[in-house]
């Protein structure tokens, strides 16, 4: 761990509450499912993010969290696990070729969110991201031109074209990855016990955005729908 975890939680914890304060509620769709990156994380539970903060909100700060973990996860991989960084790279440079990925490059308070909203029967959709994702190709690129046989030779050692299928590894070679990969989760485990840990201490910080940015509005919306609600048990207006 060259760079310090803490800084860096403290660097997206600062970029969390610059975010806050332009948060609106949205009202546009709700969620058809839990998120499995926030519901029963720790990472929430650390932050005293656990009840009674909206989704997005919580959302927000649990992928700032992810890129933390994920870049210090990626970097000793890189120094450390020279097998498995191979592997990694060498799929990630074929899954680029292959397929369109509308996933990335999202903020972090989209990121792990739903592609598309909510179908709605009388509004079809031409399209949507989820089916573009899964297309073995993005739309209007072809296959690659095959090689001329005056350059086979000067691409005889190059890295296999994305459409080839990837070499099997030998037994030795799968034992050695397995061991790297739980050599990974490890240093994962513990990378996400520092970030728990930084963030119990931010608590303060966290909660007091939320008492001054978040509840006011979704006060005001429960006060809005309480008007607009009409109850059988209610004297109706004239």
């Amino acid at each position: 761990m060259d760079r310090s975890i803490e800084s860096r939680v403290n660097h997206e914890v600062e970029n969390w509450l610059r975010w806050i304060t332009r948060w609106r509620p949205a009202t546009h769709r709700g969620r058809a499912r839990l998120c499995r990156q926030c519901f029963g994380s720790p990472i929430i539970a650390s932050a005293g993010l656990a009840v009674d903060v909206p989704h997005v909100v919580q959302h927000a700060l649990s992928m700032r969290m992810k890129i933390v973990i994920d870049a210090s996860v990626d970097e000793y991989t890189e120094l450390n696990l020279p097998r498995l960084a191979h592997e990694l790279n060498l799929s990630e440079r074929r899954e680029s070729a292959q397929a369109y990925r509308p996933a990335e490059g999202l903020d972090p308070e989209f990121r792990g969110l739903d592609l598309d909203p909510q179908p709605a029967a009388d509004a079809p959709y031409l399209f949507t991201f989820t089916e573009l994702a899964d297309q073995h190709l993005p739309a209007g690129q072809s296959p690659p031109p095959p090689v001329a046989e005056s350059d086979s030779a000067e691409h005889e050692h190059s890295v296999p074209a994305p459409s080839d299928p990837l070499p099997p590894l030998t037994p030795a070679e799968k034992r050695a990855l397995k061991a790297e990969m739980q050599l990974a989760d490890e240093f994962a485990t513990r990378v996400g016990l520092r970030v728990c840990a930084q963030l119990a201490q931010q608590r303060p910080r966290l909660l007091t955005a939320i008492a001054q940015f978040v509840e006011p509005q979704v006060q005001a919306l429960l006060v809005d729908l309480g008007s607009t609600l009409d109850s059988p048990l209610w004297p109706r207006n004239p």
